[in-house]
């Protein structure tokens, strides 16, 4: 269950890649009306993104994100 804590933003989806302007991003906003174009480009995202666990990790401390979880 997702819970929303008052005071707070979730993080969006792909709002990292975005805001970096990751260029596999960049062509998938392009092609979002190409299911097929989009499709392929998604792949990429999802088994050979081309940034680390780490820039993503230090980007959401620049961006003031916390991390939490539930008991």
């Amino acid at each position: 269950m997702i819970m929303s804590i008052e005071g707070f933003v979730e993080y969006r989806r792909r709002e990292y890649c975005n805001d970096i302007e990751c260029p596999v991003q960049v062509m998938m906003n392009r092609k979002e009306n190409d299911p097929a174009e989009y499709s392929d480009l998604r792949e990429i995202c999802r088994g050979n993104c081309i940034h680390t666990t780490y820039e993503f990790h230090h980007w959401l401390i620049q961006k003031g994100y916390l991390l939490i979880k539930p008991e």
